[in-house]
């Protein structure tokens, strides 16, 4: 259940912020796969404490399933993550 729902949560792509003519462009780049755990483990905690739960254990435990399901407050993440990079891919030629 635990890889299963860090696997999910893996984000592919990120976008960075990148100064091009005087204008701030967001930039979709790939994110390398030390950096993919780093960001499953962060939203998977951030998400658990924002969770109604007694104990962080339940909280926890409540995310793990859910993120392994496919659904959750860190799915949500990055999804979202996912959708900025969509829906700023007409600039990732500016990525150098």
């Amino acid at each position: 259940v635990f890889t299963l729902a860090i696997g999910n949560i893996k984000p592919v792509v990120e976008v960075k912020s990148r100064r091009v003519g005087g204008a701030n462009y967001q930039v979709p780049v790939e994110v390398r796969p030390s950096r993919r755990l780093a960001l499953a483990m962060r939203w998977l905690r951030e998400a658990a404490k924002k969770r109604s739960e007694k104990s962080m254990a339940l909280r926890l435990a409540g995310e793990l399933l859910e993120a392994s399901e496919g659904r959750g407050g860190a799915m949500k993440k990055r999804d979202e993550v996912h959708r900025m990079a969509e829906a700023n891919k007409a600039f990732s030629h500016f990525r150098f």
